[in-house]
């Protein structure tokens, strides 16, 4: 099954110029059973990117513009009154299905905020005493814009460390510019993407990603790098437990994705950032002087001894 999925990267990549590592952590989250927090400017194909990711996987796709008056029925549903039947009914809301974008995350109001993230936690809602079960595969992808702060409600550190993964999408190089615009037409039409896997599939490469093997050593490895993080000068809190679950999670995905069953430190160190940077909170000098999380696991992972 793990050689399908070199095909999957290929026909998202036939649309998604430039990003084979922000598409395969965006797959490897999935594959964890986790959530992606996507970072990045207007404009750098994040929605495209993430329906592409739904449509080649053959899952179900929905889209959520976040706006700060959303309220939580807006998103999970609601119970309204069927006159035709004579009684009520739960109308679903958009979080149900497979693949849910929520675009500008941070301009949901916190009471919205709370909401989606405890249905990603529990993978189910409860409405009126009834509790109804999420779809599965499940996965979240949530951006936010990290330049504009007006009408909006930056998450907490605990709510984004709720996401397995936070996936930074940068400007693409000039050559894959020049890419964009000579097939512009090509990329944006989504209409002939060939699913390459289905939901049945997907659940198979769940259970499969979870026999890969971690030896002891690289258990320590990963323990050793989330220890250093909480140590570092320029940090205030370093990642937590839920830091190396994520790091452990991801790099067994990876290593799956990769054809092996067994996690290499390589696996790791292609993973940290996303597993890491969101769950790392800095001093106010090291803010000051321009120095980001990145920067952080770019020392630790240099400094910390590897297996």
């Amino acid at each position: 099954m793990s050689k399908r999925i070199p095909s999957l990267i290929r026909t998202i990549e036939e649309k998604v110029k430039g990003k084979t590592k922000e598409i395969e952590l965006t797959i490897a989250t999935l594959l964890s059973e986790g959530h992606a927090l996507l970072e990045g400017v207007p404009g750098v194909a994040k929605t495209h990117m993430a329906k592409t990711v739904a449509l080649a996987l053959g899952l179900g796709f929905k889209r959520v513009q976040a706006t700060p008056d959303m309220l939580p029925s807006d998103i999970i549903g609601s119970v309204v009154y069927d006159a035709r039947r004579n009684e009520f009914v739960f109308r679903k809301g958009p979080i149900f299905t497979n693949v849910l974008f929520v675009d500008e995350i941070n301009r949901l109001p916190p009471k919205t905020q709370s909401a989606l993230l405890e249905a990603m936690q529990e993978l189910q809602v409860t409405v009126e005493g009834v509790t109804y079960s999420l779809p599965k595969p499940f996965l979240v992808i949530a951006t936010m814009n990290p330049i504009e702060i007006e009408g909006t409600f930056p998450l907490s550190e605990a709510q984004v460390d709720r996401f397995l993964a936070k996936i930074s999408i940068g400007y693409p190089p000039v050559e894959d510019t020049v890419a964009i615009l000579d097939n512009y037409y090509e990329i944006t039409d989504l209409s002939n993407v060939k699913p390459v896997l289905n939901a049945e599939d997907i659940s198979s490469l769940v259970e499969a990603v979870k026999k890969v093997y971690v030896e002891r050593n690289i258990l320590k490895y990963i323990a050793y790098i989330v220890e250093a993080t909480r140590k570092h000068p320029w940090v205030k809190l370093g990642a937590s437990p839920r830091g190396a679950i994520a790091l452990y999670k991801l790099s067994k995905s990876i290593a799956f994705m990769r054809g092996r069953d067994y996690v290499t430190p390589d696996d790791l160190k292609y993973v940290a950032k996303a597993a890491l940077s969101h769950r790392i909170i800095l001093k106010p000098e090291a803010k000051i002087s321009g120095i980001a999380p990145e920067s952080v696991i770019d020392d630790v992972l240099e400094k910390v001894e590897v297996p």
